[in-house]
């Protein structure tokens, strides 16, 4: 389940409602979608995208994306460090950039015009999107394995804009394990990482 930390107030936020109301000013959704059961590890991108085609069709229908496609990333994929590194940086889209986690985590440090820096974990089951021209960066947690459901409204998808000054630098990209303690007396975080 997401998980949103905002880290210049010392806050987190857990629960889905809250989750929900606080993305919504920022034009972010949230939706959680069940995943056990409906594919297996091994399903291939067209079984991936045959079983959701009832949400993706809605998600068309909703944002006029024109399609979707299944993105894999593992300690395997060519050019890791290359990828990472593109995505790590603070950019913008002219597209919303809109994501459903199969399997694996990672977190999107969102940098609105209108509130503080915040990050929302994903996992598996979650769905988030991005609004077109929203100054964000993206960091896969320890693992380095994901597996997502993109839509796009233009069928060649999306290049990063990188923004000038990025305060990404600012921000640790923490993913929030299982066995997170917080740490007593001080305001620093004590973490297990995924």
């Amino acid at each position: 389940m997401a998980l949103i930390t905002i880290a210049d107030e010392n806050r987190r936020i857990e629960d889905v409602d809250e989750i929900r109301s606080f993305l919504e000013p920022f034009g972010i959704w949230y939706e959680k979608w069940d995943v056990e059961g409906r594919i297996s590890a091994d399903s291939t991108n067209e079984e991936v995208l045959e079983a959701y085609a009832p949400e993706i069709e809605r998600l068309k229908e909703q944002g006029g994306y024109v399609t979707a496609d299944v993105i894999s990333v593992t300690p395997e994929t060519p050019n890791l460090d290359a990828l990472l590194e593109k995505f790590s940086q603070e950019h913008t889209h002219s597209e919303d950039e809109v994501r459903f986690t199969i399997k694996g985590a990672g977190i999107f440090h969102i940098n609105p015009d209108n509130g503080p820096v915040f990050a929302v974990q994903v996992e598996s089951g979650d769905l988030i999107n991005v609004p077109a021209g929203v100054q964000h960066w993206f960091n896969m947690c320890s693992d380095n394995t994901i597996r997502c459901i993109r839509l796009f409204l233009d069928p060649a998808g999306w290049t990063p804009h990188y923004v000038d000054n990025g305060v990404q630098a600012n921000y640790e990209p923490i993913c929030w394990g299982p066995n997170y303690i917080q740490a007593e007396g001080d305001n620093a975080d004590s973490v297990v990482k995924l």
